[in-house]
């Protein structure tokens, strides 16, 4: 129970391994991640995948929830803690001092069990508008009117219902061309 409260291993969690912050260059941090697993240690990098406009297409781009940073896993007496600080995109190990402090095991696993509803999320659909959610549509003749997302149609055009006339009418745009409406 100590383990969820306080960050600091107790005498008898010394010894077991831990989960570590690793502070990453501006930017580097994949690269970071990608150096300290090819070196045999075991990383944790949650990334958010996020849908962008690319050249007028949504595209999904994996950024990292915690920028500048990912978590690496160590034991404090087997672990070959010299090479991390010198691999390509480290800046250091995040701590007290010259003591790095670990991370709670209770939020790693729940960013890992978050991570995996997102990627669920993001298979089984569009997982950037939601139904029922109400948009703004961005571009064409029903510019700057709001809608209420409907379903997604393939990967680039979405369903919308657009109040015309008293009645809600079907309209299928681009994706691209819409947004939440604020």
């Amino acid at each position: 129970m100590t383990d969820q409260l306080d960050p600091v291993a107790s005498d008898d969690t010394a010894a077991r391994p831990r989960w570590y912050v690793v502070q990453c260059k501006g930017g580097e941090s994949f690269r970071a991640g990608e150096h300290l697993t090819n070196q045999g240690y075991r990383v944790f990098h949650p990334v958010l995948e996020v849908q962008k406009k690319r050249r007028n297409k949504l595209v999904w781009i994996a950024e990292p929830l915690f920028p500048h940073y990912l978590f690496i896993h160590l034991d404090r007496v087997a672990s070959n803690w010299r090479p991390i600080r010198s691999t390509r995109g480290v800046l250091k190990l995040v701590g007290f001092g010259d003591e790095p402090l670990p991370v709670p095991d209770a939020l790693i696993e729940t960013l890992a069990a978050r991570a995996h509803l997102d990627e669920a999320s993001r298979t089984s659909g569009n997982a950037y508008f939601r139904p029922g959610e109400i948009v703004e549509i961005t571009e064409g003749p029903f510019q700057a009117l709001q809608a209420v997302f409907d379903t997604q149609q393939g990967d680039e055009r979405a369903i919308v219902l657009l109040n015309m006339l008293h009645h809600q009418q079907r309209l299928e745009l681009p994706v691209g061309h819409l947004r939440h409406s604020t």
